[in-house]
């Protein structure tokens, strides 16, 4: 029988889901909380489809008709009714600025202003490519957790599973945001960790022991690929930089004359200037460069783009060439340099402050960074004479 106001006000909730019917595919359904919710079922291209018209009493019996009405209307015509809702929300939250894409993007220019230049070059890499394709025009409102794990499965499944775990934080920051603004009202990348597909350990960058070095330089010096690398290699074996602050330098930065490189705050992890005392066989180095590179602002700029550094990959591509894959990476020089400078039993606090590693007492931090230039500048030049020796071997 079709149902009437008296009849829905007395459905009772009970221990399981049950509904009451109406007509022409509506019902009522009845949950063991009390809620009480319209469902339109209808058929569409052969297959049984449900589409939700809101609770009762919020939706009276007659304006949950005249929705039925209006989606039957729809079937009839060809259109399926759940496809032109979603397509309704996405139009209305791109008229409201509440796509993901909008937010990511206003996110990204907001919170990741600050950020160094190789953190926001990563963030908007996988915004772009992995991120903002499969979510770009969904309304905020309406993602879902399961659907955020389905689009992080996809980074699992080609094993980039510290891409995952960095990406289920900018989720997480997104979303945040989100919710200050008043866009939603709850944060759907909240626990994510808790179904992460874990992956092997993590192991540290490939080094070698000193021992193994003049082997190294060896091959280096019979390196026949890009000038480029070469001396970008060099380059961070004489001043133990990262690798991400050596390819994004700028010309500006350094004083050859006073033997200096000042590396910004804003391209540095830790947030804080950093001064690279240069020995003389970096500014050898760096002087070959400027012949090479001088026109561009960047030290190695890319060969597709000067406006852009080289890859993050090049000289890592170049250590596995020379024979060294999987025994050395361009970061794990900062390894080489500390244990041999530590084997030289030089102060710690210059060889921390040379690899530019947080102190936790700020105090100290300034300090050191106005007190130890001269001495840094004595240790890496030994360094550097060092390297010149097993040059030689």
């Amino acid at each position: 029988m079709p149902l009437n106001d008296t009849r829905i006000r007395a459905a009772k909730a009970d221990t399981r889901p049950y509904k009451l019917g109406d007509f022409d595919g509506l019902s009522l359904h009845v949950q063991p909380n009390g809620s009480k919710w319209w469902r339109f079922r209808y058929r569409f291209l052969g297959k049984e489809k449900m589409l939700s018209l809101g609770t009762y009493p919020e939706v009276s019996l007659l304006e949950a008709r005249e929705r039925r009405d209006a989606a039957r209307k729809l079937v009839a015509t060809g259109i399926d009714p759940s496809r032109q809702r979603e397509a309704d929300r996405r139009a209305h939250a791109a008229v409201l600025g509440h796509t993901f894409r909008a937010l990511a993007n206003e996110w990204f220019e907001v919170r990741q202003a600050k950020s160094a230049d190789s953190t926001r070059a990563k963030i908007r890499f996988y915004l772009d490519r992995d991120l903002i394709p499969i979510l770009g025009d969904r309304p905020l409102p309406d993602i879902t957790r399961p659907e955020l794990v389905d689009v992080l499965r996809r980074f699992e499944q080609r094993k980039a599973f510290n891409v995952a775990k960095k990406a289920r934080g900018w989720l997480g920051q997104l979303f945040k945001y989100a919710m200050v603004k008043g866009v939603i009202d709850r944060n759907p990348a909240t626990d994510l960790d808790v179904v992460a597909i874990r992956g092997p350990a993590t192991q540290p960058h490939a080094a070698l022991r000193v021992s193994e070095v003049p082997g190294l330089l060896l091959a280096l010096n019979k390196y026949r690929g890009s000038p480029l690398t070469k001396l970008a290699v060099r380059l961070l074996l004489f001043t133990g930089v990262r690798p991400g602050e050596l390819r994004n330098a700028r010309w500006a930065e350094l004083d050859l004359d006073a033997a200096l490189w000042s590396v910004p705050a804003e391209r540095m992890k830790m947030r804080k200037p950093h001064l690279v005392p240069l020995p003389t066989q970096a500014i050898q180095a760096l002087r070959e460069l400027k012949a090479l590179t001088g026109t561009s602002p960047l030290l190695f700029p890319s060969r597709d783009n000067r406006e852009r550094p080289m890859s993050e990959n090049t000289v890592n591509v170049a250590i596995a060439r020379i024979g060294y894959k999987g025994k050395q990476t361009g970061h794990g020089f900062r390894h080489l340099i500390s244990t041999t400078l530590n084997d030289m039993n030089y102060n710690r606090d210059w060889i921390e402050r040379q690899l530019s590693h947080g102190d936790a007492n700020g105090i100290r931090g300034t300090y050191n960074h106005a007190l130890y230039i001269e001495q840094r500048h004595k240790m890496m030049q030994a360094w550097a004479d060092y390297l010149d020796n097993l040059d030689r071997c």
